[in-house]
Order: structure tokens, then sequence, then C-alpha cells
């Protein structure tokens, strides 16, 4: 099979492309820009096109498959060409779900908590040595790719993005696998560019719902109000699993799963909710609680989830990739309720398109409440590059309703906000889907004031 990708670059493609390399496929692509880790990977596997830009002459009729990322626009030249000879273009879920429709497909679908669900239920297979195929946005420890697609593995389990499949699909990804097995984590607005309402958003979940298989199973969280609603409404001929919060407690910093007092390596109860649907998914795929439990004592998490880059005494320093505000909220209070008798410092970088986005600003409102010393960071440029009107900070402290905010514009300044505060019995939470401004977190965190 001859296959080429347009946008090569992207954090899902690169690992597609690999894996289909991996599977001895003749793979080329291109791009207008490659950054790490993505050009590293690539280039370790020969993939790495020998220079940047759009190249229409790649595209030629002996081509099998192009598939399409969503950084490209519809009107890039490989594109053109590839419509004008007619080849099959497709979008990459569209291309997982070609690769994969014989197996059993497990498909992990949700506004929060996809990565970490999948995750587990990665870690908890490998453990026990079965043998899977898997779409994961994270980079997990003992896995070397995000992707693993073969011909011998008898299921998939694939982290089910709602966002759109590519420029020319505007179907969201979960949509098009097609699922066997999902799970739905619970439902909070998101991707307002794409979804301006509420209600439109909700309406993917309940096409989801629709997409899954004639007999197969909904595993979803039946606390979440919204989400119980349209899974009771829904007639699909599937069975619906609900889960909640199983039983825990937590003692000096560590959380134990009861009643068989086991330790956990993840804390807060949004990743003990991802527990239940991860236990539930192995359930389904013939691992049993004893050997989930097993296996789930040695996992430590998903990356830039709750990652810790520093540990001290009565001090710890956390990263994670929270950004939209059902996240920021659990998050702000899993770090709070696992070290009680500590304060904490949080910190938010907004630079998502919803996030910048004023109205939506408001859904943040108290996500922020248990933090001691609230903190809202935007880079200025990021106003400028996006042709967006700066928030005040007084929009800022408005939206999240929280008068002891404190609002940043620059990464220098933040920093020595940060290094200027005393850390003793303190805990510091970063959290971005970004990188704030490019700030050194570990050397940071390695030299606050404790």
């Amino acid at each position: 099979m001859r296959i080429h990708f347009i946008a090569i670059g992207g954090s899902a493609m690169h690992n597609l492309a690999i894996a289909l390399h991996k599977k001895g496929f003749e793979v080329s692509g291109s791009d207008d820009a490659i950054f790490e880790p993505s050009a590293g990977r690539l280039a370790r596997f020969g993939l790495l096109p020998p220079e940047m830009g759009w190249h229409p002459e790649m595209i030629t009729s002996d081509l099998d498959a192009v598939i399409l990322g969503m950084h490209a626009f519809i009107d890039n030249p490989e594109l053109l060409r590839a419509q004008e000879l007619g080849l099959k273009i497709y979008s990459y879920p569209e291309y997982i779900y070609e690769q994969t429709k014989n197996k059993l497909r497990v498909v992990i679908g949700g506004s929060h908590g996809k990565t970490t669900i999948t995750s587990m239920i990665l870690h908890v297979l490998n453990f026990h040595g079965k043998d899977f195929d898997y779409l994961v946005g994270a980079q997990l420890e003992g896995f070397d790719t995000m992707v693993k697609v073969t011909d011998s593995a008898p299921m998939i389990i694939i982290e089910g993005d709602e966002y759109l499949a590519s420029p020319i699909d505007r179907r969201p990804k979960f949509h098009l696998y097609k699922a066997n097995i999902a799970v739905i984590s619970g439902v909070a607005w998101d991707h307002v560019n794409v979804f301006p309402t509420f209600g439109e958003y909700m309406l993917q979940f309940e096409a989801f719902i629709d997409t899954i298989q004639s007999g197969g199973k909904l595993i979803y969280c039946e606390t979440d109000k919204e989400l119980r609603n349209i899974v009771e409404l829904s007639n699909s001929e599937i069975t619906k699993i609900g889960y909640d919060i199983p039983p825990h407690d937590v003692k000096s910093g560590v959380t134990y799963l009861l009643p068989q007092h086991l330790p956990l390596k993840v804390f807060g109860d949004h990743n003990l909710m991802n527990l239940s649907a991860a236990k539930l998914v192995c359930k389904e795929l013939g691992i049993y609680e004893e050997a989930f439990n097993e296996a789930i004592v040695s996992f430590k998490g998903a990356a830039k989830r709750l990652e810790l880059l520093f540990a001290g005494k009565n001090t710890s320093v956390f990263k994670d990739f929270a950004h939209s505000p059902s996240k920021v909220k659990a998050t702000v209070e899993a770090v709070k309720s696992q070290f009680e008798e500590r304060k904490l410092v949080a910190c938010i970088e907004l630079h998502t398109f919803s996030s910048l986005n004023k109205n939506f600003l408001l859904q943040y409102a108290d996500t922020m409440i248990q933090a001691d010393n609230p903190i809202v960071y935007i880079d200025e440029k990021t106003f400028q590059q996006k042709k967006i009107t700066p928030f005040s900070e007084i929009d800022v402290r408005t939206a999240f309703k929280n008068d002891r905010l404190t609002f940043f514009d620059n990464a220098n300044t933040l920093e020595q906000y940060l290094r200027g505060l005393n850390f003793k019995d303190t805990n510091l939470l970063l959290m971005s889907s970004g990188n704030f401004g490019g700030m050194d977190l570990i050397k940071l965190a390695r030299e606050l004031n404790i």
C-alpha cells in the first residue's frame, strides 16, 4: 500500500504514519512546519519530509490513499491535486476505521478524562500481555508511539475526540469509529468555534451514541445529569452501564482504593471516576476486578496529567494539561482534597480559541474557588496573534467570579511573582495546554522559595 499524508506533522497524523510504516506500508508525507516531538519521531523512521512545504507533484495516480490532516486548508495544492486525480481521500479517523473494521472497537469519548481512561485501559492490557491496537492522545510509559495498527490484534482501544475529522469532513472524529464498546466520561461545552451553543455540542454526543453498533455497550458517567438525560432518552439497541466514584480513602497524601486498601499513584475524584470507567471496559474485555486491581496500582498517570515536577517535604509542584472549565475545576479540587493541610497556588494559562472567547470565558465561574491563590495568565502575544481584544483583570475576575484572583499577561512578570511567594506548606499547580510563554517550569519548580 502507498499512502501519502497531507500535514504529516500533526500529533495523531505522525503517529499513524509511523504505525503504517511499521505495518509495511510505503508512507510519504508533507507539511509546512513540523515541530518536536513529531519531527524527531518521523526522522527516526525515515519519514520526515526532506523539505517543508506542499508538493503537488508528490500526489500521483498510483497512491492507494491520501490521509488529510486538520492542519491543511481546503485550497491546499496537494489536496486539490488528489481531488483532480480522483484519489481516495481519508481523514485519519476514517482511515483508522478502514484498518480496524474487522476488530472489536472500544471508543472512549467525553469532554474530559478521555486520555486518562484510555491510558488506564492500555496499561492494564499491556500489564497482562494482551494483543491490542490503540490510538491515544498522549505518550505513555511503555509504549513507543501513540498509535498502533496491526493485522493481528483482535481489538483496538481508541481515544475518541469530538473535534472535526478534517477540513473536508466536518463530522466529529468519534462518529467515524463505529464503536462496539463506547465510553462517555461526561459532557461540558467546548470547541465553541465549531459548536457555538451548548445544545449543538450536546447533539454530537447524542449522535455518537447512535453510532454504537447494534448489541454494543455504552459505559457512561451516571453522575453527569446532562449526560444521563441523553443516555436515558436514547433508543439505540445497546446495553447502558453507568458508573460513579469508587469507594476510597485518602491518608497522608495517598489515595487508597477500598475495600482492598490498594494504594494508587493517581488521585482526585476525576481520576477515580476515570478508573471506574476503565475497570468496566476491562471487564468487557475479559479482565476482571482482581486482575484489573493488580495492574492499576502501578499506573502513574497519562503524560501531562497531574505530572509531578517537584516534591519536597511539604511542597509539591504539578503540571496539568487542564484548560477547559470542567478540567480546571476537577484538577484544582483534586490537588486541594489530596493535600488538605497545604495551601494551593493554582495558575491557569488560557490560550485556546474557546477560552479567549469573552462569552465562553463565563464558563470558568467558580472553577478556581478552592485555590488559596488563584492566578490566570494569558500571553499578551496570544491576543495579538488571534486578533482578539485583550481581557482586563476586571474581565477575568468577573468571569471567574473570584475577587482573590490575580491576572498576568506577561510570562516574566508571572515568574517573578511566583518566585516571590513563600511555598512552605503550599502546593503549586500549573495548568495549560500551552507552555506559559516558554517558561522553564522544571527549573522554576526546583527554585521556588520553600
